[in-house]
């Protein structure tokens, strides 16, 4: 996240110049009707849910079949008009090193790999299927960076061991991926304003003129494959980029999102926490449905959080008397005793997290795409670094997938893989999305059989 809208456009006009040496620029060309997933979504949230407990009661989040119907536990509730759109796990392990711990889980969530040692598999998409989007990965935060976070607190690996902190403030994001701002003034005698409508490639063309005539004819012909790959970029970034900087409906042409009343003393304000997550599911469907990118990692907090969600105005969880804390929440004791104020919290905190969830589903499911949604050409992954929060167990881990994939995902089903390493089902969703690989992450053996199809 650290381009922005001018400097990708100023970045492409040297790429063009430079277009015999680039080698990445080859992507853009590739896959221009992607097949299966056109995009995928993690929705991370932290702190585990509350799982079978330690006294054997079941779990009030894995659904469960009963006649052949699946029953959606207390805390996934939420979920329970989109349990057709979604595909649910039991057996999914992340192995048992740091079994207990939550910065051991954080670092085995994405990357599949003990520690951390590993790329993340949204980073491993983006450089793969998202190779040819303006904006490779788009890694979105909500208070997911306060008081300084950083190291094993985010779940994005560019490498081994090598985590990166997501952007936290919607308007900064939102003004990266969209923002018009008015032209730059220049002083007398200096060069003029860069005019973000103006085409990059015209401007360059005399010094790129000059550099095809230096050029044999292999080399030319490659300079040519590569400008009109870049003019077909630059021609869908028009789209997206407002004429009128002062036009302000949503859409992609003149985009925009609803922040409310946020400023910068309020965005770690744990009462500001749902409008900011809203508004960062909000920009992350219309950068992917605009086509900026395919690939989105919205991140709620972090695991081990001090969020005090017992400040959500209007949640069932409200309690302006009293502080709780999502890992206060999740630490409830060895039953389910909803007689505890802290494991009541906790089921609620859980539910709210998946109308979250339902919210991202329901966003997608109201953007038309081809013939049909958004959500039946995506792939949605709901996760969390620990299965039982009070536990940090990492076995039977609470994973749910949603979106049909373009129709290589049957949804409205439970699948009990037995033990499974989930860096198979990262196999799969990477498969879905039009990158087939055999493994990801340690002691992978592939893709999870059934769940993909074509």
């Amino acid at each position: 996240m650290t381009w922005s809208r001018r400097s990708l456009l100023r970045g492409l006009g040297a790429a063009a110049m430079a277009a015999p040496l680039a080698p990445w620029v080859a992507p853009l060309r590739a896959r221009a009707v992607p097949l299966g997933a056109q995009r995928v979504f993690f929705f991370y949230f932290p702190d585990g849910v509350p799982g079978a407990s330690q006294n054997g009661e079941p779990s009030a989040w894995h659904p469960s079949l009963q006649g052949g119907q699946i029953v959606l536990g207390d805390a996934l509730a939420p979920l329970a008009p989109w349990k057709d759109d979604c595909v649910f796990f039991r057996g999914l392990s992340m192995g048992g090193t740091d079994a207990g711990s939550h910065p051991g889980g954080a670092k085995k969530l994405l990357t599949a790999a003990d520690g951390g040692n590993g790329e993340s598999v949204d980073q491993y998409l983006s450089r793969t299927v998202g190779a040819s989007s303006a904006w490779r990965h788009l890694y979105l935060g909500a208070q997911a960076a306060m008081n300084g976070a950083s190291g094993d607190k985010h779940i994005v690996y560019p490498s081994a061991g090598q985590t990166i902190p997501p952007e936290d403030d919607p308007r900064r994001a939102f003004s990266r991926l969209f923002g018009a701002a008015s032209l730059p003034t220049t002083t007398p005698g200096g060069p003029a304003p860069w005019d973000p409508r103006r085409s990059v490639l015209d401007a360059a063309l005399e010094d790129l003129g000059a550099l095809r005539a230096s050029l044999g004819t292999v080399e030319a012909a490659k300079l040519d494959l590569h400008l009109e790959s870049l003019r077909e970029l630059e021609t869908r970034l028009g789209a997206v980029l407002p004429t009128d900087p002062g036009a302000v409906a949503a859409s992609c042409s003149s985009p925009a999102i609803d922040t409310g009343t946020l400023s910068d003393s309020t965005l770690y304000d744990p009462a500001r926490f749902p409008d900011i997550l809203r508004a960062q599911i909000d920009l992350g469907v219309l950068a992917a449905s605009c086509g900026l990118t395919r690939v989105v990692t919205i991140q709620g907090s972090v695991h081990t959080s001090e969020l005090v969600m017992s400040r959500f105005a209007g949640s069932a969880m409200y309690d302006p008397g009293y502080d709780m804390r999502s890992h206060q929440a999740s630490h409830y004791g060895a039953s389910h005793n909803l007689a505890s104020r802290e494991y009541a919290a906790f089921v609620q905190q859980r539910a709210w997290w998946a109308s979250q969830f339902a919210y991202l589903l329901e966003r997608l499911a109201a953007t038309p795409d081809g013939d049909g949604t958004m959500l039946d050409t995506s792939l949605v992954v709901l996760c969390t670094e620990v299965c039982d929060g009070n536990t940090h167990g990492h076995d039977d881990m609470p994973i749910v997938l949603a979106g049909r994939a373009g129709g290589r995902v049957g949804t409205g089903r439970l699948l009990d893989v037995g033990y499974r390493r989930h860096g198979d089902l990262w196999c799969s969703v990477a498969t879905a999305a039009g990158q087939t690989t055999n493994a990801f992450g340690d002691a992978s053996s592939g893709p999870i059989p059934g769940l993909i199809t074509g």
